[in-house]
């Protein structure tokens, strides 16, 4: 019986896909290998440029507009049409007023060149700078001259950036102090007491307050070492860390010295519970405290390298593995063994 048109299509579209499974395999397997290769660095610039917009946009360019604002303040020399006809009508002004290029220029009675811009009169070197510089703009008016002026003389970007992070350093701590007395602490807590009290806002900011003070808090964390311990029930193994010894009472219970743990919970390992363990159901781990936050952070994907099973098992595990494979085959062997014999039995029955 011939079998039917659309089976013979669907065994054909079937042998088709796999085939192409098969020749794209290598292809997808170097692509995802390449992928893993550049993304963790690519992540990693990304993530660096990412915070740097966020400090360029609400540090570096507030400042840099107040740093501004008060060089302006301290070294801009702007004077009225007024006060220059004044001093036009009281001298000669083929003297005090000229021409140099598109500007009309009035040398003033201190010694001072200066030019009309909009209303305004301002020095001529200003101006100057400013429109021979590449790129720059045209401005209507003597403030804008002044800024852009300011920029280009005081306010270079070697300049600004260590400016702006010494201040900001400075700000950072005055307000540390000013939060150690105790009207600043109290009004950090009557502020603190009054956001914990907003809703959905709150929740937010419980959650950045406790990364932030297990990143900054100066009490550091007396980790002795990393543990495994099998928890919630046997057969499943948690990473701990010991922070010191249980409670007397407890270790009397217990009849053995105990350990008081602190389970992490991922991704934020500041976050757990603690735990009392007998010591001899505890097994220390040969890695670094880092080591165990990074595992942690990364919810098991991060694993120090020499923790890695890799492809083969060695120490312990593979002499398990090799004890249990000999114990099959013997056991096997065993059984052919009992089997050749009772089927010689059987046979020497029924002969007779």
């Amino acid at each position: 019986m011939e079998p039917n048109p659309k089976e013979k299509r669907k065994a054909t579209n079937a042998g088709i896909g796999s085939w192409l499974g098969r020749s794209f395999s290598p292809f997808r397997t170097a692509t995802l290998r390449g992928l893993g290769f550049v993304l963790p660095p690519l992540l990693t610039i990304v993530f660096f440029i990412w915070v740097w917009g966020i400090i360029n946009s609400y540090i570096v360019t507030p400042v840099d507009s107040v740093l501004c604002s008060a060089t302006v303040w301290l070294v801009e020399d702007v004077r009225s049409n007024e006060e220059i006809q004044t001093q036009l009508a009281g001298g000669d002004r083929s003297t005090m007023l000229t021409q140099q290029g598109d500007h009309s220029v009035f040398h003033s009675s201190d010694g001072v060149t200066l030019t009309k811009i909009g209303k305004q009169w301002l020095p001529f070197s200003v101006v100057e700078t400013v429109d021979k510089s590449p790129g720059s703009p045209t401005f209507e008016t003597a403030q804008e001259y002044y800024q852009f002026y300011v920029r280009l003389r005081f306010l270079k970007p070697h300049l600004v950036v260590p400016a702006t992070i010494a201040i900001f350093i400075a700000i950072l701590y005055l307000l540390g102090k000013f939060l150690t007395v105790g009207i600043g602490r109290f009004l950090w807590h009557q502020s603190e007491n009054l956001i914990t009290q907003i809703p959905i806002i709150r929740n937010v900011y419980s959650s950045v307050k406790q990364i932030t003070d297990f990143a900054f808090n100066e009490t550091e964390f007396q980790y002795t070492r990393v543990v495994a311990v099998e928890y919630p029930r046997r057969g499943i193994w948690s990473m701990g860390f010991v922070t010191g010894e249980g409670f007397r009472d407890v270790t009397t219970a217990a009849g053995q010295p105990v350990l008081t743990i602190l389970m992490p919970t991922s991704p934020m390992p500041a976050t757990g519970f603690t735990i009392s363990v007998p010591k001899s159901e505890t097994i220390d781990l040969n890695i670094t405290i880092d080591q165990a936050i990074q595992f942690c952070v990364s919810c098991g994907v991060v694993v120090p390298a020499h923790q890695q099973p890799g492809s083969t098992l060695d120490g312990e595990v593979r002499r398990r593995l090799a004890e249990a494979q000999q114990s099959a085959n013997a056991s096997e062997a065993t059984n052919s063994t009992a089997t050749q014999l009772d089927g010689s039995t059987d046979g020497s029955t029924t002969s007779e």
